[in-house]
């Protein structure tokens, strides 16, 4: 068998050798923030080819533009009555109609926007730290700790988590800040499993072990190395536990255990006008397509962001 040219130069000290993915030993090592930028990069580049997905993300703009902005973009104030028109139908004055109160359902709707985005993204900041910091920790250390942890959440899971949430706000009450750490921790097993399984399988890379040799102690690791490398999980399961958060949140309300009024909550207004479905259908109606937009687009975002994420996951 002959040597091709290229096996018989010799080789220079210093100069760096290709590795498989085509990058050079000292680009891999030296060019690691370029890369994670051009590696976000390249994700952008998929979602944007993902028309549904583009879709999704425009809706959610426009209902966290609405949120920031609800008392100059609402027509109404959302306490504001007028008894002589109550369950109005739509009209020009009031484009969505009026609740049993006299009150502008849209601007109720605009301003729940709000309340239901800040459930959501409370509720799902909760479950990422505490799940992630028990998952990571679970995942990098093993043996007992790990055996105790995912036993605590296999206990947690077996409960659905809607039950857990209405246990938990049996116990202390309603109202916003109770429902958001109701749905929070209900939530927590869901991201203990996911950071578990992304750091067992990112702790034995050799960048890890690296760091190890060289002294870096075991927070830094997990910190530094370990959890950046275990976001795309993260992140695709965040964006969809913003929907699952806000549908516990809406359920929890329908059933007089969630936020209580006069705060506009969508599942709050559904449930005040569930009881009118025949002679008002208007008041009960909107508050549930301004649910299923929200939790429709917030699907189809994170199934793009998994798309773009891991392209294996698609084919």
């Amino acid at each position: 068998m002959t040597n091709s040219p290229a096996d018989n130069q010799p080789v220079v000290k210093g100069t760096p050798t290709p590795n498989p993915a085509g990058l050079t030993t000292q680009e891999g090592l030296g060019a690691t923030p370029k890369k994670q930028r051009s590696q976000w990069a390249e994700v952008w580049r998929r979602l944007r080819r993902n028309r549904m997905a583009m879709v999704g993300l425009g809706v959610i703009v426009v209902i966290i533009l609405t949120a920031i902005f609800a008392d100059f973009v609402a027509p109404y104030g959302y306490r504001e009555q007028n008894l002589r028109l109550r369950n109005s139908p739509p009209s020009r004055e009031h484009i969505l109609g009026t609740d049993d109160l006299g009150r502008d359902i849209l601007s109720r709707i605009i301003h729940g926007s709000r309340v239901s985005l800040q459930v959501g993204i409370v509720a799902v900041s909760i479950a990422v730290v505490i799940g992630g910091a028990l998952g990571a920790l679970s995942g990098f250390y093993g043996g007992r700790l790990d055996n105790i942890v995912m036993r605590a959440m296999d206990v947690l899971l077996a409960i659905p988590s809607i039950l857990l949430a209405i246990a938990i706000v049996s116990a202390f009450g309603g109202g916003l800040v109770n429902v958001m750490i109701a749905v929070g921790i209900a939530s927590i097993p869901q991201y203990a499993r996911i950071v578990r399984a992304s750091v067992i399988s990112v702790k034995e890379q050799e960048f890890v072990e690296a760091a190890r040799a060289v002294g870096a102690r075991d927070l830094r690791i997990i910190v530094k190395h370990i959890i950046p490398n275990s976001l795309a999980p993260i992140i695709v399961q965040g964006t969809l536990g913003v929907a699952g958060a806000i549908l516990a949140a809406a359920g929890l309300s329908f059933i007089g255990l969630g936020i209580q009024p006069p705060t506009p909550e969508w599942g709050a207004m559904l449930s005040a006008g569930r009881h009118l479905i025949r002679t008002a259908w208007h008041v009960a109606t909107f508050p549930g397509i301004a649910i299923m937009i929200t939790i429709f687009a917030l699907n189809l975002l994170g199934d793009g962001l998994r798309d773009a994420l891991d392209p294996r996951l698609k084919q």
